[in-house]
């Protein structure tokens, strides 16, 4: 009985690091979608609403088969969908991520985190400052 234990509590550990690294993968997606200029700019105008096509051409100053291919990788990791009204595809942001993630990125950091005094494990040592790179 104490083995048939063991096996099910080590198949249940298995599926929670299956679960977490499948969601990590989700984030790692997610995270090389959006590594693009233009993609972060179409993101930061569909948070201001929903935009048609011919809308991110205006101001993208880029072709249209161009901006269909981001706004394809955008809906691909689930950032973004879009309703038809007529002829106009008209786009809108659907994870609740990306506008957490956009005021991230604007953000501003007026310095770097300061040094540790000494190492946390012996206790020993200091930081030697500024680090020339």
């Amino acid at each position: 009985m104490r083995l048939f234990r063991f096996f099910i509590d080590l198949l249940y550990a298995y599926i929670l690091i299956f679960l977490y690294m499948h969601e990590l993968a989700q984030r790692i997606e997610v995270m090389k979608s959006i590594a693009h200029p233009v993609r972060i700019a179409i993101l930061q105008e569909l948070a201001k609403g929903v935009k048609c096509v011919s809308d991110f051409k205006d101001f993208l100053n880029i072709s249209q088969p161009n901006i269909s291919q981001h706004l394809s990788e955008l809906r691909h990791t689930g950032l973004i969908d879009y309703f038809i009204d007529g002829r106009l595809r008209c786009y809108f942001l659907k994870s609740p991520f990306v506008l957490d993630l956009l005021e991230l990125i604007q953000k501003e950091y007026c310095s770097d985190l300061p040094g540790p005094e000494c190492c946390p494990v012996t206790k020993k040592g200091t930081s030697h400052g500024d680090r020339h790179r």
